[in-house]
């Protein structure tokens, strides 16, 4: 018989019945106490903590789960607490490592679907492979369609995102998608630096909807940049659409991966007369030298969200004396989308 076993990166992760305290005092605020045994939320390992803060938000306990690993990697799991006819939640971002984490989550809702469960919800923060979302070349796969598919057929009966990499991916899914903006909680923290003259840029032609929407709400102008690529492996040109001089640029996108782009678009503004250069995103994904990128660049502060746990370099670079990196908490977000589901009232309306 095979043995459960640790692997070295990880620890074995068996959720607690009790979730710790979040020190966010509007989090706590909004806390309310909840006696609902057929409403649970379930976590795999991807990001423990935000599961961790929309159960204190909802005030509620996460449910009990056992996540583990054979000694070959396999991954294990065990529901430990009864959920049959239980409206279920779980959370889990497909971030990195993403197929450990993406065979986590649909390893759950299998468990789930098997022990009856009324209604399963794959709440993702973050949606992987979201930028395989076509042929791009010959013979290659649409990825995020088979993603899509895959959580239909492990037995999710719906799906909870946030930001996806492109709306249209909404269609792959054959199960209903209620899909988030992290948008309300970047556009309060940046009402609140109240940055003068301030004009929102999208970092590409197909980022134009979501700054155009951010621009409204924060009320400032809009600019667009257009790249174009030389050739493979030559450095991109950089084409400013829209006054960007004597300005406060913030640049908007849904996720950064290596920064390279990210630091080439506030480059490029800079040298169109932009006086200083702030970037927002949904996704710290932050690959490779992205941490660097940033550290070196023009931009004066990036803010993310906590979709996915920072990674230990650019959470070094986040508590560092003038470190670039911020943080915001979209547990509030989620915790009142989870709650509209379960209740059956609308999502759209955390959005107007």
């Amino acid at each position: 018989m095979a043995t459960l076993v640790t692997p070295p990166d990880k620890t074995t992760e068996k959720v607690e019945k009790k979730s710790p305290p979040v020190s966010d005092e509007k989090t706590e605020r909004k806390q309310r106490p909840r006696s609902d045994d057929k409403f649970k939320i379930f976590s795999g390992t991807a990001n423990m903590p935000l599961a961790d803060e929309v159960c204190h938000f909802l005030g509620m306990q996460r449910g009990q789960a056992q996540v583990t690993r054979f000694a070959d990697g396999e991954c294990y799991v065990q529901i430990q607490e009864n959920v049959r006819g239980c409206d279920v939640f779980v959370m889990q971002p497909t971030c990195r490592p993403v197929d450990e984490h993406l065979m986590e989550l649909l390893l759950m809702i299998d468990a789930l679907k098997r022990a009856s469960a009324r209604r399963i919800t794959a709440v993702i923060p973050y949606f992987g492979y979201a930028r395989q979302d076509r042929k791009d070349k010959p013979r290659s796969p649409i990825s995020s369609k088979l993603v899509a598919d895959l959580l239909t057929t492990a037995g999710a009966h719906r799906a909870l995102v946030v930001d996806l990499h492109t709306p249209q991916l909404q269609g792959f899914f054959n199960i209903p998608v209620d899909h988030l903006f992290a948008s309300p909680v970047l556009v309060d923290h940046f009402r609140k630096l109240a940055l003068p003259n301030l004009t929102v840029v999208s970092p590409d032609a197909g980022g134009v909807e979501r700054a155009r929407f951010f621009a409204k709400k924060v009320d400032a102008a809009l600019a667009i940049v257009d790249k174009r690529r030389v050739e493979m492996n030559v450095a991109e040109i950089m084409h400013v659409i829209g006054d960007v001089h004597a300005r406060t640029c913030l640049i908007i996108d849904d996720l950064i991966d290596t920064a390279g782009t990210l630091v080439k678009t506030a480059q490029a503004l800079i040298d169109n007369g932009a006086t200083q250069v702030y970037a927002c995103a949904s996704h710290a994904v932050l690959s490779g030298p992205a941490v660097t990128n940033i550290r070196d660049s023009v931009i004066k502060e990036v803010v993310v969200t906590n979709t996915i746990p920072l990674t230990p370099e650019a959470d070094a670079a986040r508590t560092e004396k003038g470190g670039k990196i911020s943080v915001l908490s979209i547990a509030g977000l989620i915790g009142r989308a989870i709650q509209a589901n379960h209740e059956e009232t609308s999502v759209s309306k955390l959005f107007t």
